[in-house]
């Protein structure tokens, strides 16, 4: 390098990598740039609030560099591998050299991996893979129209962002439904690989409560189904186990993985999908110049926005560490929250780490206020411009 300062490389601008650039421009004397293929940050904690008018979209949406700091330079590119031990990234335009690399890449959406899933939401007025923004606003004039049969949710069985939010889309719809009148002349359905609608462990609490919202409700859990196919000519779902569902109005989470350059072109993920890291430091287990954090990172622990807010102060601390020769901080627990709508105006806060729940699985309107109008400003002029003071 020819700079006395230390070159860092943030790959992504999603909240992980904007909140994390941030920071480190205000903590550490270093040239700090920020690589990503778009120019665009959406709130997607938003996408399962679009179909029912309760979040716009545009208005969530920023332009990258304004949400970075002057200082902090923003090269619009596209990744294609990585090589930690000549510390290169290889992108479409140029390569680049670093010091510190931080990976917030986040992970890869492929509808197109399920057979059937990217055609029927091309094709067909009943496939909307909501976790994408253009599907979740279709979705909008899909529910509106919808007039009863069969609404249908699936999860995949790979690692997912938000793993809240088919429950969530599913108990919003059930209320929408039900506003409408229609609720009588409609099965509500979510499958999902596993045993639970959410899950054990410290997400145990929070799971008994919606299992009693659910059976109130007649919303129909349906474990153990792994997708393996969308008939969207026939309206049905197959799955590997060998059953079957048919809908009327299908809502796939989409299968989610590590991004190509990650898991072909680079060594960093240890032959898995996500960039292996240290549980508590996020550093990377090869290489010492190396951290990650958010959807990307190899961590047991949900992929939400507050896990990433969390991993960014673990990260910005321990670059800085890593910089003055310092041992590193074991400080990341594993802590994310998931805020679940169970219907307008109403909210429980799943608020956990490794070890255990966290809050109480209360419902109450304070938790709807606080997910809908309270955290998405924080999001934008707090947390992703670095200033968030609690670590």
């Amino acid at each position: 390098m020819t700079s006395t300062r230390p070159t860092v490389l943030v790959l992504g601008a999603g909240a992980g990598g904007t909140m994390t650039a941030n920071a480190l421009r205000r903590r550490i004397d270093a040239d700090v740039t920020v690589i990503d293929k778009s120019r665009t940050h959406s709130y997607q904690p938003a996408y399962y609030l679009i179909p029912f008018d309760y979040m716009d979209l545009d208005e969530h949406q920023r332009d990258t560099r304004k949400l970075l700091h002057d200082e902090v330079s923003f090269v619009r590119d596209e990744v294609v591998g990585v090589d930690p031990d000549e510390q290169t990234v290889t992108g479409e335009a140029e390569a680049y050299e670093y010091d510190i690399l931080v990976s917030a890449v986040g992970n890869d959406r492929r509808p197109g991996a399920v057979p059937g899933m990217l055609e029927g939401w091309n094709r067909t007025d009943s496939v909307y893979p909501f976790y994408h923004a253009s599907a979740a606003r279709a979705l909008g004039d899909a529910v509106e129209a919808f007039d009863g049969g069969r609404f249908l949710v699936t999860v995949p069985d790979t690692p997912i962002k938000c793993g809240g939010a088919p429950l969530k889309l599913t108990m919003l719809m059930e209320e929408y439904l039900r506003d409408r009148g229609v609720r009588e002349d409609t099965e509500l359905v979510m499958t999902k690989p596993g045993s639970e609608v959410f899950g054990t462990g410290p997400k145990a609490p929070y799971q008994e409560r919606i299992k009693e919202i659910w059976n109130d409700r007649d919303i129909t859990f349906v474990p153990e189904f792994t997708v393996s196919e969308v008939d969207y000519e026939n309206r049905t779902v197959h799955s590997k186990e060998g059953d079957a569902h048919e809908y009327d109005l299908y809502a796939p989470v989409p299968p989610q993985y590590g991004h190509e350059f990650v898991v072909e072109n680079s060594p960093l993920t240890d032959g898995g999908e996500y960039v292996s890291v240290d549980d508590h430091t996020l550093q990377h287990e090869t290489y010492p110049n190396v951290f990650a954090l958010g959807d990307n990172a190899d961590v047991p622990t949900s992929r939400t926005a507050s896990a990433a807010r969390k991993q960014s102060h673990v990260v910005v601390d321990n670059v800085e560490r890593y910089l003055d020769d310092r041992a590193l901080a074991s400080d990341y627990d594993g802590y994310t929250a998931c805020p679940i709508l169970v219907e307008k105006g109403k909210a429980m806060i799943a608020e956990f780490d490794y070890e255990d729940a966290i809050s109480a699985p209360i419902v109450s309107r304070l938790n709807w206020i606080l997910d809908v109008n309270v955290i998405p400003s924080l999001y934008w002029n707090v947390w992703m411009r670095g200033y968030d003071p609690v670590p």
